[in-house]
């Protein structure tokens, strides 16, 4: 997790795509987690936390709220059961128990997966 400074926005991406920003001489796509589910964009002074990730060879930086806690969970991921919001649908992977009971399981790739659009020639 990082502290983002300046976000380049690209012209032509989604709105998930918030820009590229650099981080140790590294180019990051910052992907925008809350336009990606919700669709609409952070506002440009909330864009503070990112967690940094390397998908598929390339480096991800996925602007978060905040992370409250990381704890391991015992046992493996359960099968999803009940009612999800369709906007959580395409992240969910299953569900974990925890301290605070049942949680929704998702990886940082299912957002940059999710949110793949066609590459211009």
């Amino acid at each position: 997790m990082v502290k983002l400074t300046e976000i380049a926005p690209v012209p032509g991406m989604p709105s998930h795509v918030a820009g590229l920003s650099a981080l140790r001489s590294r180019v990051l796509t910052i992907i925008d987690i809350a336009a990606l589910i919700h669709g609409h964009a952070t506002p440009t002074d909330q864009r503070r936390l990112a967690i940094i990730a390397n998908i598929s060879g390339h480096s991800y930086g996925l602007m978060v709220d905040g992370v409250s806690d990381i704890n391991a969970v015992d046992g493996g991921p359960q099968p999803l059961r009940g009612q999800i919001a369709p906007e959580w649908r395409p992240y969910a992977r299953g569900l974990v128990d925890g301290d605070a009971g049942a949680c929704l399981l998702v990886t940082l790739s299912s957002f940059v997966e999710a949110g793949v659009w066609p590459q211009a020639a």
